[in-house]
């Protein structure tokens, strides 16, 4: 959260009478071997830069994914593959996080998929790597933000994305039962961004 700041004439303000008083102290009351009472440069607050602790920030940018991180006090950020998907009209219309699992399981790879409340969910959603047949997904749950599907990647789907160039996502609105909305997912940079993720702990 980010602290109210006080207004910058208040703080000019009270920086001049803090000059005022010191010279006035200076000319009245010091002595040869006095100093000046001023703030010495390892008194000053610098400020920091960079994300607080538990706030998300993009690490770098890998083709048309992000390289997201969770900023945490041990320093090892933990990131995954982000990419939000945008419809015909350069709206936002879905978004996908992606990380590595831990090394033994079925799914190489995990992914949170968020589409639209207005989804039918008895439909399932599905994914196709550049025309492919494509794999139909079950939704997890749906939040105020939209209804989310949580997607396991073999082996082979990863190294179909990573010699892919796009991907389809498929899915059906309430508004529109009978129509099949199509929204592409951009796989530039996906095998740059992938590698330097790191799997997640058991």
């Amino acid at each position: 959260m980010i602290k109210k700041l006080l207004p910058f004439n208040v703080v000019v303000a009270a920086l001049m009478c803090s000059t005022v008083h010191a010279q006035e102290t200076t000319q009245e009351d010091q002595t040869p071997s006095e100093t000046p009472q001023t703030q010495t440069g390892s008194e000053l607050d610098l400020g920091e830069s960079g994300p607080r602790i538990g706030e998300q920030y993009v690490k770098e940018e890998s083709g048309d994914w992000n390289l997201t991180c969770l900023k945490t006090e041990e320093g090892n950020d933990p990131c995954l593959l982000r990419q939000v998907l945008l419809g015909p009209e350069g709206q936002p219309m879905a978004e996908i996080s992606l990380n590595k699992l831990p090394e033994g399981t079925t799914a190489v790879a995990g992914a949170s998929l968020i589409v639209p409340l207005e989804t039918m969910l008895q439909a399932q959603i599905a994914v196709s790597i550049d025309g492919a047949p494509g794999k139909r997904y079950d939704y997890h749950h749906c939040n105020p933000v939209g209804c989310v599907a949580q997607l396991g990647f073999t082996q082979g789907d990863i190294d179909a994305m990573k010699a892919g160039t796009n991907a389809t996502i498929s899915l059906v609105s309430i508004l529109a039962p009978t129509q099949l909305q199509q929204v592409e997912m951009s796989l530039a940079g996906f095998t740059g961004g992938y590698d330097k993720l790191v799997p997640l702990q058991n």
